[in-house]
């Protein structure tokens, strides 16, 4: 399905703790590794000038480098004086982008996403848990507690103990490995480096969770062109469409929530992307899930319909165990995060999103290098806020 939107051009910088680089200079980059990419068609790349609006996403920047109003700070940084407005994830800039496209009122659009975390690292933590439940901050609670309590949640409700709980724990840490591998052929992500399913394991202690199972504190940026499908050509002519897009939200308080074992928001933004993309679930072959930890990885495999609900990990059991690059889900491959995953790509959350946009857009046009997937026509993105308060599913295709 052909959509009236496109992207146009995507790419991101490195992730990592970036401690010597300023927030401006990293979405500086981001913006420029996408003009230059557009350059080919407009002499010099697309300039700020060029500019009918820009959509910025960040969670962090008031508190750790205390710029209170981020969209003055870009317009008098950027030298632009074009509507901007601010959000907290990357995708739902980016719909509020899709929407102004829509609509008529602008032709071509910046999305952004910037996060400093490390700037902060003694107490970003603290700041995460602003997002959650206040009962679990004020219970002392870690951002990865909610994580913990979820899986337990899980393997109650379907009753896996024993060997194969043995087998489950250790599916959740091959997803890490996974991960960690896809990250090797993604220069830009945060870790490079293979580990082990003992390392995880080790990490865990009495825990069904442990250090290797979550995704790190990160910097970083990324930047994404949208046109209309009518200017779309004067920038490219591998576009994107943007053919689905949908967002749900859930209770603050996941101890409030009907299933506490899965994302209801996820289930119910991918019902309403598939319906707009008008296609199937076997027409996506990747898939960019946000992995906060190796359980949610798994999770959303069968919050977005792609496994059985209470058997996700044995569906893909047999893939990790093989090393393959995909997970085999009803007699077909299904690729999972390519770049790394927020697992090993890194999670700067304002810029996360755009990561993953990042690696779909490259996939589809062919320009994945070695993690390229052939003969891929859709990929997804799913980006969540909070603890499962807010999800977001885009669906990306190509005529």
């Amino acid at each position: 399905m052909r959509s009236d939107v496109a992207i146009v051009g995507a790419d991101r910088t490195a992730f990592g703790e970036l401690y010597e680089r300023e927030p401006l200079a990293l979405i500086e980059e981001a913006f420029l590794n996408v003009s230059k990419n557009c350059g080919i068609y407009k002499e010099g790349g697309v300039s700020r000038k060029d500019l009918e609006g820009c959509f910025l996403s960040t969670y962090f920047l008031q508190q750790t480098n205390k710029i209170g109003s981020p969209d003055g700070f870009v317009s008098e940084k950027m030298g632009i004086h074009v509507p901007i407005q601010i959000s907290r994830s990357f995708s739902s800039a980016l719909s509020c982008a899709y929407d102004a496209i829509k609509s008529g009122k602008h032709n071509l659009v910046l999305v952004g996403g910037v996060e400093k975390m490390t700037d902060r690292l003694g107490k970003i933590r603290d700041d995460i848990m602003l997002l959650e439940d206040p009962s679990s901050y004020y219970a002392g609670a870690t951002p990865e507690t909610n994580h913990e309590l979820m899986l337990r949640e899980y393997v109650k409700k379907y009753g896996i103990q024993g060997e194969p709980l043995q087998s489950f724990n250790r599916t959740l840490a091959q997803i890490a490995v996974k991960n960690h591998r896809n990250a090797t052929k993604n220069p830009k992500a945060q870790y490079q480096k293979e580990i082990n399913v003992d390392s995880v394991l080790r990490a865990r202690g009495r825990r069904y969770l442990g250090t290797f199972d979550f995704a790190p504190v990160s910097d970083g940026a990324s930047a994404v062109l949208l046109a209309s499908s009518k200017v779309a050509s004067n920038y490219t002519d591998k576009p994107v469409y943007i053919v689905g897009l949908a967002n749900a939200t859930d209770f603050l308080s996941h101890q409030a929530r009907k299933d506490r074992e899965r994302f209801l928001a996820t289930r119910l933004a991918m019902q309403d992307a598939l319906k707009m993309a008008g296609v199937g679930k076997e027409q996506i072959g990747l898939l960019e899930v946000h992995d906060q930890s190796t359980f949610t990885e798994m999770i959303s495999l069968e919050d977005l319909g792609f496994a059985e609900d209470g058997k996700g990990w044995t569906e893909i059991r047999g893939s990790l165990e093989n090393n393959k690059p995909f997970y085999e889900i009803g007699g077909r491959p299904v690729y999972v995060n390519t770049n790394g995953g927020l697992k090993a790509d890194g999670n700067p959350f304002g810029a996360t999103g755009g990561a993953q946009f990042c690696e779909v857009f490259q996939q589809l046009r062919g320009e994945a290098g070695e993690r390229q997937i052939k003969e891929l026509k859709n990929g997804l993105v799913q980006e969540v806020e909070g603890f499962g308060i807010k999800a977001d599913v885009t669906i990306l295709g190509v005529e």
